[in-house]
């Protein structure tokens, strides 16, 4: 196979997805032609309002929660923003403890540092070797005046699920409000907002074939949280500001595609060749170490460790694939990250860890191809 190297082979698919062309489609009128503000009265405004209406119905039957409850956002971050820092001021009366996983991403964690500096105590939980966190843990962590917990639905590094839903049935029992990050799960296995008994779910479009930039929060079953931004009455009195219809109208497509491919059985065909990548390599490289391999995963997503060896330089020795490492270089040293360390990764596998996530285009030909490559870079059995 000759290599275009503009166009490595894409096993990355976590930290972003390309834009399906159906997506663009639907798209495309609304950046070309259809140029109306929602908010306005005439035939062009009501024409992106009634495009607006259908991607919150997209969203909505995707996630299994009524069009209301859904507001869109600039993605995930932002999403997550609003659900934390929102949700600790609406009820600051009522307590000052919020509790979260040990292996969030950092659009939570890092919102979790700046609510500490505003007088809110955190509690981290920490999770098992799998990558796993321990609900009864988090259940014992919490207060009488715990007013949230917040656990992703699907960790972003090792695809490790976690138990959002006894999670949240605790939580709702004593009255505190739940939220789940799912900007990794939406797309990949079914996301059922009532089903896991969740008050907010964060989404970011980008994660599943949708433009970047767009992104949505589901706010449902008694959540209120306050208003990060205030302004006009766009988006339910929620978010201010003229909505981007282009960006909704393609996460409303990329919903609706995501659902079919669910309804397909896509993931199935995917975590086949997730499953077959890791059994060759591990016969073809026995040091090799599968992150959270016990653990219920992500279809999509393998995360490996090679001891001895460095992430970023076995990524230089690959261009033909694209994907992640595990630890960035800092001068002459190597840090794993919050996810590994949490995870009790020993320091020189977590410093040859890479991610490799698959997609709806990943073929068999891609598997054989980056399966010989991370052989070849990892040097085989002798290392």
């Amino acid at each position: 196979m000759s290599f275009d190297p503009a166009q490595p082979i894409y096993l990355d698919h976590n930290a972003s997805t390309f834009l399906e062309p159906v997506v663009f489609a639907a798209m495309e009128p609304f950046l070309t032609r259809h140029q109306g503000n929602p908010s306005s009265g005439h035939a062009l405004g009501r024409h992106s309002r009634r495009a607006i209406d259908l991607a919150r119905e997209q969203a909505a039957a995707l996630l299994r929660v009524e069009p209301d409850e859904v507001y869109f956002t600039s993605g995930g971050t932002e999403s997550n923003n609003h659900a934390l820092i929102g949700s600790a001021l609406a009820r600051k009366d009522k307590g000052d403890h919020i509790v979260v996983s040990a292996i969030e991403h950092p659009a939570v964690g890092n919102v979790c540092t700046f609510l500490s500096h505003q007088g809110f105590r955190i509690t981290e939980i920490p999770v098992s070797a799998q990558g796993v966190v321990d609900h009864e843990a988090v259940a014992a962590a919490c207060t009488d005046r715990t007013i949230l917990v917040s656990v992703m639905l699907a960790n972003n590094e090792v695809g490790s699920l976690q138990p959002v839903a006894a999670i949240a049935a605790d939580a709702r029992r004593r009255g505190i409000w739940f939220h789940t990050d799912a900007a990794q799960a939406v797309g990949k296995i079914p996301v059922h907002a009532a089903e896991l008994g969740v008050q907010m779910v964060s989404v970011a479009g980008h994660k599943f074939h949708g433009p970047k930039g767009i992104g949505l929060l589901v706010i449902r079953d008694g959540a209120d949280p306050d208003n990060l931004m205030h302004g006009a009455g766009h988006e339910g009195g929620r978010r201010p500001g003229t909505e981007n219809v282009a960006a909704i109208v393609g996460l409303g497509a990329a919903c609706q595609l995501a659902a079919e491919r669910l309804a397909e059985g896509s993931p199935v065909r995917i975590q086949a060749l997730r499953d077959d990548l890791e059994g060759k390599l591990l016969d073809a490289i026995p040091r090799a170490v599968i992150h959270a391999r016990s653990a219920p995963r992500l279809p999509n997503t393998t995360s490996v460790g090679f001891p001895g060896l460095i992430g970023p330089d076995l990524m230089a020795a690959m261009p033909e694939i694209a994907v992640s490492a595990g630890a960035a270089c800092h001068g002459d040293r190597v840090v794993a990250s919050h996810v590994l360390k949490a995870m009790g990764v020993p320091a020189d596998v977590a410093a040859g860890t890479l991610r490799l996530s698959l997609g709806a285009s990943t073929s068999q030909a891609d598997i054989d191809t980056a399966l010989a490559a991370l052989v070849r870079a990892a040097g085989g059995p002798a290392g």
